[in-house]
């Protein structure tokens, strides 16, 4: 029998008539035999997540402070869903295990994974599927991060119908670990790839990706088809409908990919597949993303090409400083090394005083408040005069591009500008290629 795997995010049971489009969704196809589900989401601009407010409870709690509003916002939420749904539930004793549990010292990542487990034993019973909690089939090692946990979901496979809350597992000792936020995406793609399944459905509340980000651009284009290399570069600059650490299990294994609106079902969304043989559904160019938020570090010396491990000790420095490299262009007697702003911050004098000391460069200057753009698309390689366009379409808008660098893979080109310049930069390359 094929199957499904199918992920709701938090909009997508935000409340009672949200889950019902959910239950919906999963009985239209009997395919649909494994559901990964998020904690509940806004419900409005003036709402909060419940994850927000399950931290907030621990936090309070804690400290030794009252948590009776944030306790009762959260009961309510349940309560109301339950009763709506007119499910057996006992929600009461649910909520007060949790309660019980806080109010005794239980962690951060306890407290937060409620929300996706209390909204398992909702979906699970309005569903008469099987409850399958995350903690006795996504594991993490002692220092917390993810062991491949394949061989005990691959033990659901068969004729059941299983619900497994997503974010979360457990540590060997039993203790609840988390992903990071947003990872019930990744749950879902463990899961897909260790059940073999047909296709992972990620239902979220948008219709699919689009070239450019809404509010930069008016009414961008829907992407139909996109590979994972494509969206892994999109992801980077900002595109983050999808998390980016959910696309590697299913790529991987080689699994489609389907981003689907709740809210629109019937709505084709946006297809993510491994490899796209066919050229006559290739854009020259797939989507435009941008980020703002980084420095750089323009080195430069004299014959810096002969020295032997030049680049190894400014990569070893700002290793120790703990500071990743987002990007590295280079000339023969210059090099640019880009990082995050945030991971920078009260550490330059110090990465600055070092990088003199050990590689005595010429001169070293750093150049703050840069946006970078990252221009994606598998037709990109095979078009003449791409890169010209792209220049061309930003210098109209009078934008100064300070940075270039693109990939050996050529699916993209990337350029930096000032952080003022990113939206404007966004809106003149979508509008060249864009009819």
């Amino acid at each position: 029998m094929s199957h499904t795997v199918a992920k709701f995010g938090g909009s997508s049971l935000a409340d009672a008539n949200q889950i019902k489009k959910v239950l919906a969704i999963v009985k239209s196809d009997p395919s649909r035999r494994y559901i990964v589900v998020s904690a509940p989401g806004k419900r409005n601009k003036e709402d909060k997540k419940i994850t927000d407010l399950l931290y907030e409870w621990q936090k309070l709690s804690s400290l030794g402070q009252s948590s009776k509003e944030v306790e009762k916002m959260i009961r309510e939420r349940y309560f109301s869903m339950v009763k709506e749904l007119g499910l057996s539930l006992d929600i009461k004793s649910e909520f007060e295990e949790i309660a019980k549990k806080i109010s005794e010292g239980a962690s951060p990542d306890y407290a937060a994974s409620r929300g996706e487990y209390l909204s398992g034993k909702i979906i699970s019973e309005a569903l008469g599927y099987e409850f399958i909690d995350a903690d006795t089939c996504i594991s993490f090692d002692a220092v917390g991060q993810y062991q491949k946990s394949d061989e005990k979901l691959g033990k659901l496979v068969g004729e059941r119908r299983v619900v497994i809350p997503g974010f979360y597992g457990a540590m060997h000792d039993g203790s609840i670990k988390t992903f990071s936020r947003g990872g019930s995406d990744v749950t879902g793609a463990i899961v897909a790839r260790a059940l073999k399944a047909e296709k992972y459905e990620n239902w979220t509340d948008v219709c699919g990706l689009r070239m450019a980000d809404p509010r930069v651009v008016e009414n961008p284009k829907k992407i139909s088809v996109v590979t994972y290399r494509e969206l892994r570069e999109l992801s980077y600059m900002g595109a983050n409908v999808f998390h980016e650490e959910a696309m590697f299990p299913v790529q991987e294994a080689g699994i489609t990919t389907h981003i689907l609106n709740t809210n629109e079902p019937n709505d084709s969304g946006t297809v993510i597949v491994s490899n796209r043989k066919s050229d006559k559904d290739i854009r020259a160019i797939t989507g435009i993303a941008g980020r703002k938020g980084f420095s750089v570090l323009t080195i430069e010396k004299a014959l810096m090409n002969q020295e032997v491990g030049f680049v190894r000790k400014i990569l070893s420095i700002l290793e120790q400083n703990g500071v990743s490299l987002e990007h590295m262009p280079s000339g023969i007697d210059i090099i640019s090394i880009i990082v995050d702003e945030k991971k920078l911050e009260g550490k330059t004098e110090t990465v600055v005083r070092a990088i003199k000391k050990e590689c005595s460069p010429d001169t070293i200057e750093i150049h703050p408040n840069l946006a970078m753009i990252a221009v994606v698309g598998l037709g990109m390689a095979h078009v003449p005069g791409m890169a010209s366009k792209i220049f061309t379409a930003v210098a109209k808008e009078n934008i100064n591009i300070r940075m270039i660098n693109q990939g050996s893979s050529e699916i993209s080109i990337i350029m930096g500008v000032e952080n003022t310049d990113c939206e404007a930069a966004i809106r003149s390359v979508y509008n060249a290629f864009v009819k």
